[in-house]
């Protein structure tokens, strides 16, 4: 009995270390959580989606595209010449845009963090935020601002072959319904040389009746025209990731700036209150010097 009562204690001391170690655990991981923040992390993922959607799926439908076009509409090299330029303009415009969002939303993602940070010190401490982080805030606003009027037009440009391509969709299919009653499917045509894209004198530059269908019926046709439609998507995506970073900045920098006026009114607080108390302390001692 004797030698199993320190036996006992000693594990009862071990149990009660556990728990200590795994409730520090706990608050740490708590303390850790606390830092991070979910919105600009949800900004970050929705805006890495975006870029990637719009980005990859944009390529291919470009190449899709070109490859289309060069069989069905324009089998002379020296009429797409300049289109096949653009495509692969646009191509590296791609890469740039890929590369150039990967980067600046971690920088993003990092300045929530040093945001975040700086906020929980300033209400746990007499930390000061500087006129340098809030500058660097106000400078990714107008940053942010500026992408997101450049997405929003990229929008709008990648709305059109989803247009385009949804014309062609529409008109093979109306050639395929029962109830169209179309008597001569020949008069039925696509001509891509109305848009701008080819030459007028592109040969053949158009496609008809059972051409049109073949067309239709074709691989690039199909994974090009769902492929813009994601990209699409993509692009909104972006948009939308970046009204939500402009949200995250606009409060971000108008809590920084109202921190710096109650720190400033605080100071000036406390400064009256120890010229009061010199005063007080002041006084009485002429008091008690004329006692």
């Amino acid at each position: 009995m004797d030698g199993t009562k320190p036996a006992m204690e000693s594990n009862a001391e071990e149990n009660q270390d556990e728990g200590q170690e795994s409730k520090g655990c706990f608050e740490c991981c708590i303390k850790c959580l606390g830092g991070v923040p979910y919105a600009s992390l949800v900004a970050t993922i929705l805006c890495f989606s975006g870029v990637a959607l719009f980005c990859g799926c944009g390529h291919v439908a470009l190449t899709g595209t070109l490859t289309m076009l060069e069989t069905h509409f324009s089998r002379v090299s020296s009429d797409h010449e300049t289109l096949t330029f653009v495509i692969q303009i646009f191509q590296y415009i791609i890469y740039g845009i890929a590369s150039f969002f990967f980067v600046y939303a971690i920088v993003l993602l990092g300045e929530g963090f040093y945001t975040t940070a700086a906020i929980k010190k300033e209400l746990q401490s007499d930390f000061k935020t500087t006129v340098c982080g809030r500058c660097i805030t106000a400078f990714f606003m107008c940053v942010t601002y500026l992408l997101f009027l450049c997405f929003l037009a990229i929008v709008g440009f990648t709305a059109v072959p989803v247009y385009l391509f949804f014309n062609m969709w529409s008109t093979c299919g109306a050639m395929k319904n029962p109830d169209a009653n179309i008597t001569n499917p020949d008069d039925i045509c696509v001509d891509v040389r109305q848009y701008g894209f080819i030459p007028m004198n592109a040969t053949p530059g158009k496609a008809c009746g059972a051409t049109l269908g073949e067309i239709c019926n074709t691989s690039e046709f199909y994974l090009s025209y769902h492929l813009y439609i994601v990209a699409l998507a993509g692009a909104g995506a972006t948009v939308i990731s970046l009204i939500h970073y402009l949200m995250i900045l606009s409060a971000n920098w108008a809590y920084l700036k109202s921190a710096v006026s109650t720190h400033e009114y605080q100071d000036i607080k406390t400064k009256d209150d120890q010229d009061i108390e010199a005063e007080a302390r002041s006084k009485e001692g002429q008091n008690s010097s004329y006692s």
